[in-house]
């Protein structure tokens, strides 16, 4: 650059470094709050730069690599496994056993959103911070499927009346679609689909009903299923399934 000013055209900087891949836009927004990111060797200090592209650009001192298309991996995670890169208690994270599971071209990816301690399931991972952030907003409504194992007494009319939302200890859960699967006693399965993913949602809104939750799995996220993907084990999605997937995500899942 000729002088000091910085860009004011293009994508802004955190949106570009989201999608090639180095974290989520919220996540670049620390970084560079924290003095980690510069252009043309001046350290940034706000995200509202604008760039064409990310040359010059580099993080912790090192440049950046072009935008990467952008891939999708599905997980079936075990249960008691964290879902971070690091533990400080030294407990068993997803990255411990995507070493082995992933592709060894996957590259640096991202899981979407969460999945408890001892929740298992389907948990999907993405190179692409923009489609991980997409993902992941309540506004963008994201279908998300469970089975719940729990114990106690319920009927499908109380599920029923889950559609229109709950509100417990002062939050607000939104529509919800609940259904008991057929059985006996007092240990019952039951499926839940929601739209926010707010934190520990299916097991708070299970216990206000008097239920304790003994096991729970993600089954769905948004299209995807897990199948018969074994425990512990990784695949990607296929690539024309994630372009039609995008643009099914652009155009928002709420009806």
């Amino acid at each position: 650059m000729s002088d000091n000013r910085l860009p004011e055209e293009g994508d802004r900087i955190a949106k570009l470094l989201a999608r090639a891949g180095v974290a989520s836009r919220r996540e670049i927004e620390r970084m560079i709050a924290e003095g980690r990111v510069a252009l043309n060797g001046k350290v940034l200090d706000t995200p509202a730069v604008k760039l064409n592209d990310l040359n010059g650009v580099t993080v912790d001192g090192k440049p950046v690599g072009k935008a990467q298309e952008t891939r999708l991996f599905a997980f079936h995670k075990p249960a008691g496994m964290l879902t971070t890169e690091y533990d400080p208690k030294g407990r068993t994270t997803i990255y411990d056993a995507l070493r082995n599971a992933l592709p060894k071209d996957a590259g640096r990816v991202m899981p979407v959103g969460r999945l408890d301690y001892n929740t298992e399931g389907l948990l999907l991972l993405t190179n692409d911070g923009e489609v991980k952030r997409a993902m992941e907003l309540p506004a963008t409504g994201v279908p998300r499927t469970y089975r719940a194992r729990a114990f106690g007494d319920v009927t499908q009319e109380q599920l029923d009346d889950l559609i229109e939302g709950v509100e417990i200890d002062g939050i607000r859960y939104g529509q919800i679609e609940a259904n008991l699967e057929r059985g006996s006693g007092r240990n019952r399965w039951i499926e839940m689909t929601l739209r926010e993913g707010k934190n520990r949602e299916v097991r708070r809104v299970l216990e206000h009903l008097g239920l304790e939750v003994n096991r729970l799995l993600r089954i769905g996220y948004g299209p995807f299923h897990i199948g018969d993907l074994p425990r512990g084990r990784a695949t990607e999605i296929k690539r024309g399934d994630v372009e039609a997937f995008k643009r099914e995500l652009a155009r928002g899942f709420r009806k």
